[in-house]
């Protein structure tokens, strides 16, 4: 008889492996060493209240993604943000206030979230959310940016906060990267890495998995160039095609074994990096982690979404709590269908099953 599968107890493992890796990482620079114990200690905590919460019939995931803001000053090849019109260059309107960010981290705490993935747009734009996020002390906050607007006063920011981890990102080379995100921005990367590197501050890149770029982005070339520049977390994203036109760079499934291979060693040959894929193995977890099994995310507006690449929303985080809203219609038909659970061709479920969630959401209008 087989054994149904536990999302606490996954997702619980998830964040422990996690934690252990990172503290690995640091071992070597005291001061970042020294606030990954102090989180590996809050986090243990929140852990026990998320189990808490499961026996009273409540989960609550370990992670959340919060984009921040709509604006970004790059027009990245295939964004898939622009092509969700989540990011746009007219001037934001009605976005969360940074107090109404703060209200959100701070429940989250309360609840029991352990990372904030913090995104756009590009996050940076959004100063006055990033400080709130850098008094939230028990959350760790991965800063998905696109490496421009690392200064002297978010250098500065990052250096009295250790929980604010910069993650950069790269597609791979100069000549790939500057074609898909703009002539002058991998430069403007390797200037943010050495300044960072300089600080001995911990940072990390974000990698777009493609047909185009795999061999170059999982060769122990590149990730030891990354490592020289003082890297410590490599994060992979398998591209998610949000038009017709570029479904041809998607990942196919030789891509994904590729990518995992890759990993499951690098995890052993790299003790001084943490590696992690997104989606990455879905079977491995029961199907998909969105809609609130292992995170969810809240746009700009505070629109509670499954995920950055399933943008709908039937709540708001503006108008009920981050309680509630992970308690939504969609969230709760999602999880309690075939949506998240079925196999799929691509590495994004509900990208797939697109058309039927929007059926969803249409359903309850």
């Amino acid at each position: 008889m087989q054994t149904e599968f536990n999302i606490q107890e996954y997702m619980t493992k998830g964040v422990e492996r996690v934690v252990a890796d990172a503290l690995k990482a640091t071992f070597s620079n005291p001061a970042e060493s020294a606030f990954m114990l102090k989180f590996a200690a809050a986090s243990k905590k929140a852990s026990q209240k998320r189990a808490q919460a499961e026996k009273n019939g409540e989960h609550i995931p370990p992670f959340l993604i919060a984009s921040i803001t709509s604006s970004c000053n790059l027009h990245c090849a295939g964004c898939y943000s622009r092509c969700n019109h989540a990011t746009v260059d007219e001037e934001p309107q009605h976005q969360l206030t940074g107090q109404e960010w703060r209200a959100v981290f701070e429940e989250a705490d309360e609840l029991g979230v352990s990372f904030i993935l913090l995104a756009g747009g590009e996050p940076l734009l959004r100063k006055d959310v990033i400080d709130h996020a850098s008094q939230m002390k028990n959350i760790l906050f991965p800063i998905f940016t696109n490496g421009t607007f690392i200064g002297t006063p978010y250098l500065e920011l990052f250096t009295k906060h250790r929980n604010l981890i910069p993650v950069l990102s790269i597609e791979g080379n100069k000549e790939v990267t500057d074609s898909r995100r703009g002539n002058g921005v991998y430069d403007k990367l390797i200037t943010a890495m050495n300044n960072l590197q300089e600080r001995k501050l911990i940072f990390g890149v974000s990698i777009t998995v493609t047909k185009e770029n795999i061999n170059e982005v999982i060769s122990k070339e590149f990730i030891n160039g990354l490592r020289e520049k003082g890297c410590k977390l490599v994060l992979y994203v398998e591209f998610v095609p949000v038009t017709s036109e570029s479904e041809e760079l998607a990942p196919g499934d030789q891509e994904r074994d590729q990518l995992k291979a890759f990993i499951d060693t690098s995890r052993v040959d790299y003790e001084d990096l943490v590696f992690v894929s997104f989606p990455g193995d879905e079977k491995s977890s029961g199907g998909c982690i969105a809609a609130g099994r292992g995170f969810f995310h809240i746009n700009s507006h505070g629109g509670a979404e499954p995920c950055p690449f399933s943008p709908y929303s039937d709540i708001s985080v503006r108008d009920t709590s981050l309680r509630q809203a992970l308690k939504s219609r969609l969230f709760r038909l999602l999880q309690d269908g075939d949506y998240l659970k079925d196999d799929h061709k691509g590495g994004c479920v509900l990208y797939e099953k697109r058309n039927e969630v929007e059926k969803i959401i249409q359903s309850a209008s």
